[in-house]
């Protein structure tokens, strides 16, 4: 009786410190395919749209980004 709460109890915690490291490798694996957006891609989008965006606008956009992360 005590032995098998001791494995269910052992089981939790060995599930957690896999899953932990399962789901940190997966959350780099998606930061390196997926870059945060930084201030020279807001400028390539700009650009690609016909306009050619002034550093304060730039830091506006980042700014408001930021906001909502």
């Amino acid at each position: 009786m005590l032995t098998d709460i001791l494995y269910v109890v052992l089981g939790i915690i060995v599930g957690l410190i896999i899953g932990f490291f399962v789901t940190k490798k997966m959350f780099q694996k998606q930061i390196e395919q997926n870059p945060p957006i930084n201030e020279k891609m807001i400028e390539a989008m700009m650009s690609g749209m016909g306009r050619k965006p002034s550093q304060k606008q730039v830091r506006q956009i980042m700014s408001q980004m930021n906001k909502y992360r």
